[in-house]
């Protein structure tokens, strides 16, 4: 038998799927929780203390609202890092440093910076670190990365991933009014992995080139104190592939999660409307005919039939970093911190190629210490409190003016409706 894995959640909001596997996974035991937002850490408690009374084998669970003291909680072996988005690498950092092993919301990092700090505290650790790029774990994208795998449509030669969700009507319950919010700040193609992500995982392939592009932002953005809309990134891979990553608050329901891969054999693509992500189409060109049907899940267990949470990419992720930790097989398939910056540093980088006119860079390769050096004080970025001398405005034609007014309705509407 497997010694269970003892696991704190840092972000109890967005961690709940991650909290719910950690109840339910045998190999795993929740053993902590952070969050500065006490009302979610109250709602987790109840939660589990009428779990309890189903289970009675079921451990106390730890509440924490500061970080500091929920890193020396005693006994817990891994951490899920659900916390802001632009915040990961510095806690992911800290908590390799103590010992712990860990596991990534998305982003990975926000500057080049942190990208090889985190890098080198992943190394120097021997720890797991694991990135949830849930995406990659659809049934869809995981049908695409067998069949790729499995030579079935020859060698990538171009692919497109669209990630479209408009969240502007649901704003206030995103960002509560904080002009400073990271959703307000971010540059137009810092979110760019769920859309990028999945085709460096079914390909196996590095991104070595790209150039950035940034639409206009709509007054429906600015009405609500977004700085930027979206941005597009146009990837070329290092066999010569090219791939069009576009993301971002474009006016679609139910949002868009669509890839599409060619190849020297065929071509494969989803389904925009399909927001269970399981519908594929498949062409070969040996036979001129394509098939359509429904990827089967790729794991079929108890855990997987108790997390739904994204289309149930959030177990798949949860399972595989802690396969990866017992040493099991399956733990290949969960996303390093070597492939995680492949998904994200395409993002960084085009936005520098934005602000420098849409020209074409290199995306740096931090396998290669090397390289590492050169980035090593990179700090570019949107973020004011660590960026420094090289903070870049939040859009390409400079930091639109909003005023506080704004920012005051949005935290009245998240007030009114029952704030959480």
């Amino acid at each position: 038998m497997n010694k269970k894995i003892k696991i704190g959640v840092f972000g109890a909001h967005r961690g709940s799927t991650m909290i719910q596997f950690c109840l339910n996974y045998e190999d795993t035991e929740l053993v902590a929780l952070c969050d500065k937002y006490e009302p979610v850490l109250a709602e987790w408690n109840k939660k589990i203390e009428d779990l309890r009374k189903e289970r009675e084998d079921l451990p106390e669970v730890a509440l924490y609202t500061s970080f500091d003291e929920f890193i020396q909680h005693e006994e817990m072996d891994a951490v899920v890092l659900a916390n802001y988005a632009h915040e990961h690498a510095p806690y992911a950092i800290r908590c390799l440093n103590a010992g712990k092993h860990v596991i990534s919301e998305v982003l990975p990092a926000h500057t080049l910076a942190q990208a090889v700090e985190l890098v080198e505290a992943v190394e120097r650790s021997g720890k797991v670190y694991a990135y949830a790029e849930n995406y990659c774990y659809f049934q869809l994208t995981s049908e695409m990365r067998r069949l790729y795998r499995a030579g079935e449509l020859g060698e990538f030669e171009y692919g497109e991933g669209e990630y479209i969700h408009s969240c502007t009507h649901n704003w206030h319950n995103l960002t509560y009014g904080d002009r400073n919010h990271w959703r307000n700040t971010m540059y137009s193609t810092f979110y760019c992995t769920h859309s990028l992500g999945p085709l460096v995982h079914i390909t196996g392939l590095r991104p070595v080139r790209v150039n950035g592009f940034e639409r206009v932002v709509p007054q429906r953005c600015l009405e609500v104190g977004k700085l930027n809309v979206g941005g597009l990134e146009m990837v070329e891979f290092e066999n010569g592939a090219t791939v069009k990553s576009i993301h971002g608050q474009l006016l679609r329901e139910p949002s868009s999660v669509w890839y599409a891969l060619y190849g020297s054999k065929g071509m494969m693509e989803g389904d925009r409307w399909d927001a269970a992500h399981k519908t594929i189409y498949v062409y070969r060109e040996a036979d001129r005919k394509y098939e359509k049907y429904d990827a089967a899940p790729v794991l079929q267990n108890d855990i997987t039939s108790k997390i739904s949470g994204h289309g149930g990419s959030d177990c798949y992720t949860m399972y595989y970093f802690i396969r990866k930790i017992q040493g099991m097989p399956e733990g290949k398939e969960s996303i390093d911190v070597y492939e995680a910056m492949d998904m994200y540093l395409p993002g960084l980088i085009a936005y520098k190629s934005i602000l420098n006119g849409g020209i074409t860079m290199e995306v740096p390769n931090l396998r290669l210490k090397s390289e590492r050096d050169r980035y090593r004080f990179d700090t570019f970025g949107t973020d004011p409190a660590i960026c420094g001398s090289m903070l870049a405005p939040s859009y390409h034609l400079g930091t639109p003016e909003i005023p506080d007014e704004v920012y005051e309705k949005v935290r009245r509407t998240w007030e009114e409706t029952g704030a959480k």
